[in-house]
């Protein structure tokens, strides 16, 4: 074969048409339906329960997006930094993402040419044929054709379906992008309630071991009082019951906190055998919240942003439905060589080409464009009102978590009020006890009260912590709509 007779600008003459006829097209073309707009929204200029609201300084704070760090916490961050990575469902939703942006990469491949290049041989016969006995060749009627070529197609967008259908994608991907960051913050908010609960309860268990000793104490104390005859039977039955009542409460606790620290394994991506955390006397301190105004919400909750993506994806979807009335153009082109013998395959006289248009349109189809049409509207007013109604869903959360913090820290002030009175009337009831001035009987009725009390206020502190951490992720959790321009940090899946 010479080499010298493979020319790829032989081509040129065939591809410079298509082209030039590309180019044409692309600046003739329109693109049909609607241009997005944003829906309208109903946003209130501030929320109804922030009236004497105290802003958090720095007021930026969830800015920076790591909102958990506001419980100053080393072991909790430690721990988020951990489901960041490892959370199976967190890792799910992200390689749901990667399928969505896959999507608008096999999308926009759609505007370009599609270029494709063949080699084969093929061998046929014409009539009867049979192999020569003497010379061990084929007959005359069997002959063999090799062919090597090129072949480009082009589907022009006169129309604006494929990039209708580009924008339809790329706001699907992004709304994908904005289910990532909601389920990340999902997560996240239930890891911190989680964790923070789990203190609460160390601090419950450690309250309890201190009364079981106090009540102890109180056992013993009562028991040398009756050996002594001061004290009837009935108050060292009594001491006993209040004694073993309250360890059993604190053996209660037990399987509280280890449901909670599996709860956290979980989280984390690692079985319940693989994670302890220790017993620690402090919780964490409630934080001061960062407060939105109405119309910031928009923007810093991944939910909405979600939501309004997917108007946007169907607003594009009308355009698409509507293209299906115009005619779609195919320019297409091919060339190469074919010759019944290979060794001077790559020669001029071999050489072929063919170039042409292909314009194609449904004349009649009993209704089914109409119906696409109609069906891409509907969805496009289903989007609308999804998004209107998760933006008043967000609202809805917002003041029910300013309403909720606010009433639990006045019902916190009563409650250390309360909690006062209950510590000062055991001081007292104590006192006349040791006096021989009442019966243990008192003394257990004061002693439970004060404990009770004791346990509500923890409790209070722990729902007023769940309440700020459903209050910062009801605010976006300092997530911010402008990360959806960009390539989303995407966490990987630890082995």
């Amino acid at each position: 074969m010479n080499s010298s007779s493979l020319h790829p600008s032989s081509l040129n003459h065939v591809l410079r048409p298509l082209a030039v006829a590309m180019l044409t097209l692309s600046l003739a073309a329109c693109t049909l339906g609607p241009d997005y707009q944003r829906p309208d929204l109903p946003v209130a200029s501030e929320f109804k329960q922030a009236e004497g609201w105290k802003p958090a300084t720095p007021a930026d704070a969830l800015q920076r997006g790591e909102w958990w760090r506001l419980y100053g916490d080393a072991e909790l961050d430690a721990l988020v930094a951990r489901l960041n990575v490892s959370n199976q469902n967190l890792a799910a939703a992200e390689a749901q993402f990667r399928q969505a942006r896959a999507l608008v990469r096999g999308a926009r491949s759609q505007l370009f040419p599609i270029l494709s290049g063949n080699a084969g041989v093929t061998r046929s016969a014409q009539g009867g044929s049979r192999s020569d006995s003497t010379s061990g060749s084929l007959a005359s009627g069997v002959g063999e054709t090799y062919e090597a070529g090129l072949s480009a197609s082009w589907e022009a967008d006169i129309w604006g379906r494929l990039r209708r259908n580009l924008e339809a994608n790329r706001a699907n991907m992004q709304a994908s992008a904005a289910d990532l960051a909601a389920a990340r913050l999902s997560l996240q908010a239930e890891l911190v309630q989680t964790y923070l609960q789990l203190r609460v309860i160390d601090e419950h268990q450690r309250l309890l071991d201190q009364t079981v000793e106090a009540y102890a104490r109180s056992l013993r104390l009562t028991e040398n009082q009756y050996r002594a005859g001061i004290v009837p039977r009935s108050d060292v039955s009594q001491a006993q019951t209040q004694l073993k009542s309250t360890q059993a409460q604190a053996i209660d606790l037990k399987w509280q906190r280890a449901q909670m620290e599996h709860a956290i394994a979980v989280l984390v991506g690692v079985a319940p055998s693989e994670l302890e955390i220790a017993e620690r006397a402090h919780i964490p301190a409630l934080p001061a919240v960062p407060l939105a105004v109405p119309s910031q919400l928009l923007e810093r909750r991944p939910d909405i942003a979600s939501a309004e993506r997917q108007v946007m994806a169907a607003n594009a979807n009308i355009g698409v439905a509507e293209a299906a009335w115009y005619p779609d153009l195919t320019l297409s082109a091919s060339g190469g060589y074919r010759n019944s013998s290979f060794s001077d395959l790559f020669s001029v006289p071999n050489r072929f080409w063919s170039l042409g248009p292909q314009l194609a349109l449904t004349l009649l189809d009993f209704g089914g464009r109409r119906a696409e049409l109609e069906r891409a509207e509907a969805s496009y007013d289903q989007t609308v009102a999804n998004y209107r109604q998760t933006v008043l869903d967000s609202f809805r959360e917002v003041e029910n978590y300013l309403v909720q913090l606010r009433v639990l820290e006045e019902e916190a002030v009563v409650q250390r009020e309360a909690l006062e009175a209950a510590q000062e009337s055991l001081r007292l009831i104590e006192n006349q006890y040791r006096a021989g001035t009442v019966d243990f009987l008192s003394v257990a009725t004061v002693q439970t009260t004060a404990l009770n009390n004791q346990r509500t206020n923890l409790t209070l502190l722990g729902d007023r912590l769940t309440a700020s951490v459903l209050l910062i992720a009801a605010l976006g959790g300092g997530w911010d709509a402008q990360q959806l321009e960009q390539a989303p940090v995407l966490s990987t899946t630890a082995p």
